[in-house]
């Protein structure tokens, strides 16, 4: 479970069979005070990937900036670079988004791609499983 601002708008890339997925950064922070009142803030950055209807909901809906929280499961990816070296990449691929920016009126400056009717699209979670052994998951086209 995260809360975080995204670092940049999505990218939805659509896979074989019209499958959606997106992929963007989330980064979130932790503040604390040290032994002499200061206020100390660490940020982490994390790699979020939504499938099918979530993808297609950040796309519409989600900029960077956006509040956002996102439950979800890790997930460590690897594979060969063109020199050969191993990578590795760990991602959440998130089962539910919950859209936290303010709606967006005339005494405000938040983004108008955030729709005034936000209420029914709060904790929208995907109840199709990312696609399964059959289906292409190796690198994701990003």
């Amino acid at each position: 479970m995260l809360i975080g601002n995204l670092g940049k708008d999505p990218e939805i890339q659509y896979l074989e069979k019209n499958i959606s997925v997106a992929k963007f950064p989330l980064a979130t922070t932790e503040t604390h005070k040290d032994k002499n009142g200061k206020l100390i803030s660490q940020t982490e950055w994390h790699i979020i990937v939504l499938w099918r209807g979530l993808a297609e909901l950040a796309q519409k809906y989600l900029h960077k900036g956006s509040l956002i929280y996102v439950e979800g499961r890790l997930r460590t990816r690897s594979w060969e670079d063109r020199e050969g070296n191993k990578k590795f990449a760990r991602e959440i691929v998130a089962d539910n988004l919950i859209m936290l920016d303010k709606r967006s009126d005339s005494t405000n400056n938040f983004s108008p791609s955030i729709p005034h009717d936000t209420e029914s699209l709060e904790g929208f979670s995907s109840t199709e499983e990312p696609p399964g052994e059959d289906e292409p998951t190796g690198t994701l086209p990003f």
